[in-house]
């Protein structure tokens, strides 16, 4: 952007025009584009909002990338990019099933932003109540009006040290009757033995 002139003498009670140019690069993508125009003097500042077009044709496009789950605290970490040349506001979907079925399914919701064309936006999507032991798939899928559906995933472990514990005694409980009952069965089957026979 370049400006007329670099500074500008207002009097009292009275305005100025101030011509501008904006040069658009030929990477620049089509669509909405912003920017802020600011001017400054005796101490104060105003600033005022530019929306530029750039012509070319509309193209919504969304990604969902980076995708990554905290096994500690079940918090999904992903970003949303804005691959396309339009203003996007986007919705999220989330799904994660364990090996035993479906344990998050969080219907399609609008998230608190919009991208600009090229911007992206990391977030953090809580799991307040995940597994304490399990293996998950988790799905995150973005929508925005306009784009193709975007999805992505992670794998993650959940072993709680409670779970891990608990399911330790049971195993320890499940080999312990084991034992017991076989040797029940041994003694059993030397009481039925007959007299005088060699075991």
């Amino acid at each position: 952007m370049s400006f007329a002139a670099p500074t500008v003498t207002v009097p009292a009670r009275t305005r100025a025009d101030v011509p501008f140019a904006v040069t658009v690069t030929a990477d620049t993508p089509p669509g909405e584009h912003r920017g802020t125009v600011r001017a400054a003097a005796a101490g104060r500042e105003v600033r005022v909002d530019l929306r530029l077009r750039v012509s070319g044709p509309h193209l919504a496009a969304l990604t969902v990338e980076d995708v990554h789950v905290d096994a500690a605290t079940g918090a999904v970490r992903y970003t949303l990019v804005n691959r396309g040349t339009t203003v996007l506001a986007p919705r999220l979907a989330v799904r994660a099933e364990g090996l035993l079925g479906t344990v998050l399914d969080r219907p399609e919701r609008a998230l608190p932003l919009t991208l600009r064309p090229g911007e992206r936006a990391t977030r953090t999507e809580p799991w307040p109540d995940p597994p304490a032991l399990d293996s998950v798939t988790v799905r995150l899928t973005a929508t925005a009006p306009g784009a193709a559906p975007a999805t992505a995933r992670a794998e993650a472990a959940f072993a709680s040290g409670p779970a891990l514990t608990g399911t330790a005694g049971l195993l320890l409980a499940a080999a312990g009757g084991a034992g017991y009952a076989a040797r029940r069965r041994s003694a059993s089957r030397t009481q039925r033995a007959p007299a005088g026979a060699t075991p």
